[in-house]
């Protein structure tokens, strides 16, 4: 797969490759969440000719680099949309998987960057408050035995993260931990129980 990042567009990280990877798996309707420049939407896609993949961001600039990276990589099977959060997806729309690496890093005010790409990193002052918003919403736009594969990270309280889903219902297990110099990387997978 061949990616272009436009200027204040998320550069693929570690987290992103970690994302991928397993995300490429999931079969069916996709909702790639914060799409970026569309890696894990486009890793889906491609390695998945029968699924639909959408991907939202916040940040319009992203959209049109995912939309971009669909282009020069000949992908048929997705599309790119702007949106916070949930906000621009129809109520009564369902998924089978919605993949998300939520803005994770514990930001104060003197630490936001300016511009758009300020969102894909700045998740509040406990790094939570994108990931909350996402996590009271998520299931209502799933299918019935659909699920989540989220990026969670030690530095925002992965726990706590666990702990949500299990109480919201879902049947959760960490495929991969990956640790780096000052935190711990998590790809978790939760998938309806009802």
């Amino acid at each position: 797969m061949k990616l272009e990042i436009f200027k204040e567009v998320y550069e693929p990280a570690e987290d992103s490759f970690m994302l991928a990877e397993y995300a490429k798996k999931l079969k069916g309707k996709i909702l790639d969440m914060g799409t970026g420049c569309g890696i894990v939407a486009l890793a889906n896609a491609l390695h998945n000719k029968d699924n639909f993949v959408e991907g939202c961001d916040v940040n319009e600039k992203a959209v049109k680099n995912a939309e971009h990276n669909a282009k020069i990589n000949g992908v048929k099977n997705a599309k790119f949309f702007v949106s916070d959060l949930f906000s621009a997806v129809p109520k009564n729309k369902k998924y089978d998987w919605i993949v998300f690496n939520p803005p994770y890093l514990p930001t104060g005010k003197n630490e936001r960057i300016k511009g758009k790409l300020n969102a894909a990193f700045d998740g509040g002052r406990n790094g939570r408050r994108v990931l909350d918003r996402f996590l009271k919403e998520c299931r209502k736009y799933l299918k019935k035995s659909g699920g989540l594969m989220l990026l969670s990270s030690s530095i925002n309280g992965h726990e706590k993260t666990i702990r949500i889903l299990e109480r919201m219902g879902f049947e959760v297990e960490v495929l991969c931990e990956e640790r780096f110099f000052f935190e711990k990387l998590y790809v978790v997978k939760a998938i309806r129980r009802d």
